[in-house]
């Protein structure tokens, strides 16, 4: 079987939430050039349709709150529907302003922690049943941050539910595996529509991209790119695990103050 076979989705359905703009959107777009039945989901339909120019495939939207187990329990039932089986699920859905943790009120954190973990425990509690009974199964992927697995300032829920993900992505994997492999994908610095709201102008992301090994921010597709290997044959012995895409992360800030020190001993 050659790589296209592998990286082949046609006749597979896969559900992206949260996939309707941003990395969602295009990691949608992504699986529909290979071929899948792609579903999206979010509280607003898309400004345009998400549309692959390759296979002439369209996204289907509905519109849900994936915070909210009865609806998200009505759209894992329409889609079994429409289609008769779920292949892959993207736990895509997330996000959160920055606040710092002494403003942070309980509400906010209680509606940060529901988006960007529970929306995840209740989305894959609700394909189980179907991906179990399947001949293929099924592939369930977590969509996390750098931000759950390092200091995260003024994102105190954001990251605390991230790193939430990592863990319910190992008990998952343990309890459902291998019907079910469920991994978690951790996201660094990449370039979105929403980007410079956090990263700052272009100069601010050009001196943030210098504490990456990269040296450069990362690009949505390249993420996309590691969801579909993630969820095809290639990837077949993995569950339990998250998987980093950062550029290779920030280099240890002692580095950079040792060589200047030794710049200007130079001098």
């Amino acid at each position: 079987m050659n790589k296209s076979e592998i990286l082949d989705f046609s006749g597979k359905t896969v559900i992206v939430t949260g996939g309707t703009r941003g990395l969602g959107r295009v990691i949608s777009e992504y699986f529909l050039h290979a071929g899948a039945n792609v579903v999206t989901c979010a509280r607003n339909a898309p400004e345009k349709p998400i549309v692959s120019e390759l296979t002439n495939k369209e996204a289907i939207f509905f519109e849900t709150d994936v915070r909210d187990p009865e609806k998200v329990e009505s759209f894992i039932a329409d889609v079994v529907q429409l289609f008769g089986r779920i292949d892959v699920l993207v736990n895509n859905a997330g996000g959160a302003p920055s606040v710092k943790s002494s403003d942070a009120s309980p509400r906010f954190n209680e509606k940060v922690v529901s988006l960007n973990l529970l929306a995840s425990m209740h989305c894959s509690q609700s394909v189980f049943p179907v991906m179990a009974e399947q001949e293929d199964n099924g592939v369930i992927i977590n969509i996390s941050s750098v931000s759950g697995s390092r200091p995260n300032p003024s994102g105190m829920a954001y990251g605390a539910a991230k790193a939430g993900l990592d863990n319910l992505s190992k008990t998952l994997a343990h309890e459902w595996s291998p019907k079910i492999r469920v991994l978690t994908l951790a996201v660094g610095l990449i370039e979105t529509d929403e980007s410079s709201d956090f990263y700052g102008d272009d100069e601010k992301r050009s001196r943030l991209a210098e504490h990456l090994a990269m040296k450069r921010l990362g690009k949505p597709e390249e993420i996309a790119d590691m969801c579909m290997v993630l969820a095809s044959p290639l990837a077949r012995w993995m569950t339990g695990t998250t998987v980093e895409v950062h550029g290779g992360g920030e280099g240890p800030f002692y580095l950079k103050e040792i060589s200047d020190i030794g710049t200007e001993e130079n001098t």
